[in-house]
């Protein structure tokens, strides 16, 4: 009897194995042709004016694009920080999921910026469980643009889910404007990443 569940077991992790092997190979793909598609170099022609990143960031990615907005438009950056500091552990997956059900966001540390003097404003972060990561929702929650230009970014695996829909739930007041999603992705692909942030950002008006 525990030699046959001992073989299931391995039978049912090896299948996981496998299907997870199946889904880093389509997703590097993806990353490939996504890239491929950003090779030839551009100069920047922003027509953003006075502007401000916000950002939240947890692993360091969502703040290495956040910047790279910033050099690009020559603006102003906001990161957006929790009261309460996060780690990434096994606890950290179940939490984020109770406060996406619940509704129950992490407490902010700090104030909400003023808007006031910025005509563009670049917000974004990283996608957990196929939705924007709570601390993000928690500056939503909180934050009126009142009438500001509004541009959403995110940052995943591989799949941005329903980030940009619960964006635009929860953005109050914003002017919309064209957005853009991030893979996570290796070094190689920094000249196409620049790239890639330029024409999105040259887009903008």
């Amino acid at each position: 009897m525990i030699k046959t569940i001992i073989s299931i077991l391995l039978i049912v992790a090896f299948i996981v194995a496998i299907g997870g092997g199946i889904h880093l190979y389509n997703v590097a793909q993806k990353n490939k042709y996504e890239m491929s598609k950003y090779t030839l170099a551009v100069k920047p022609n922003v027509k953003t004016g006075r502007t401000l990143v916000i950002y939240y960031s947890l692993s360091g990615y969502t703040k290495a694009i956040a910047e790279k907005i910033a050099a690009i438009t020559k603006a102003d950056l906001y990161e957006i920080t929790t009261a309460e500091e996060i780690e990434v552990n096994a606890a950290f997956y179940v939490k984020a999921r109770q406060q996406l059900h619940s509704k129950q966001y992490p407490e902010l540390a700090g104030k909400i910026p003023s808007f006031a003097k910025y005509d563009t404003i670049f917000v974004g972060g990283p996608v957990w469980w196929y939705a924007p990561a709570t601390p993000l929702l928690a500056f939503l929650e909180k934050a009126d643009f009142k009438g500001k230009k509004v541009v959403p970014f995110s940052t995943q695996g591989s799949n941005y889910g329903s980030f940009f829909v619960d964006f635009e739930r929860m953005a109050k007041n914003a002017r919309l404007r064209p957005a853009a999603s991030f893979n996570n992705i290796s070094d190689k692909y920094s000249v196409e990443l620049n790239n890639k942030i330029i024409s999105w950002v040259n887009s903008i008006r």
